[in-house]
């Protein structure tokens, strides 16, 4: 019973990089980087100057792909469970990324008024309509023109997104369907 307490550790390729993350039970996918993630992180372009933002970080696998993809950016993680931002705090230093920080964040609440390139979230299905839909909007707020918020969802919220991706940003883009999870892309045109 003591080892279920230790931490979980595990190394995996992410577009390319090699990373190694810790993670504990009753955080999301502990012991692997989940499906949706890794579909999202497929179907993404970063530049190595972008300035990105990990919203519901959870330990960390998106937030520090980017990091490590955008060298001469900042990428910012957040989470609402601070469990996870101690575990995605630890994840960036054990993976040596100096341009990335996690902090505690319910949403954009404690963002302020950065702006970011990039947006990327793997949205939980069972947050509500009403969350998904503010997040949406102040995705968009923080987005600099020209920005992309791109997402992955459960293949059951798929045409939410693409009805509220069109009513917030003007745009869709289903970047790719698999079995399970659907990745969407949106650009802040103005």
């Amino acid at each position: 019973m003591a080892h279920l307490r230790d931490d979980i550790v595990f190394s995996t390729r992410l577009k390319g990089r090699p990373l190694t993350f810790r993670s504990t039970w009753g955080l999301f996918s502990p012991r692997e980087v989940d499906e949706g993630s890794r579909l999202l992180l497929d179907h993404l372009e970063v530049a190595d100057h972008h300035d990105c933002l990990d919203l519901g970080c959870g330990y960390g696998p998106l937030g520090i792909t980017l990091a490590a993809l955008a060298p001469r950016g900042r990428t910012l993680l957040v989470d609402k469970d601070f469990v996870a931002v101690d575990y995605a705090r630890r994840n960036i230093a054990g993976n040596g990324l100096a341009n990335a920080e996690a902090m505690l964040s319910n949403g954009f609440s404690a963002v302020g008024e950065r702006p970011f390139d990039l947006v990327v979230s793997n949205l939980p299905a069972k947050v509500g309509k009403e969350l998904l839909s503010i997040l949406l909007h102040d995705a968009h707020r923080h987005l600099r023109p020209g920005g992309r918020l791109c997402v992955v969802t459960v293949n059951g919220l798929r045409r939410f997104i693409e009805r509220n991706f069109k009513d917030v940003f003007g745009n869709y883009d289903k970047r790719k369907q698999g079995a399970h999870y659907t990745v969407a892309l949106a650009r802040r045109e103005d």
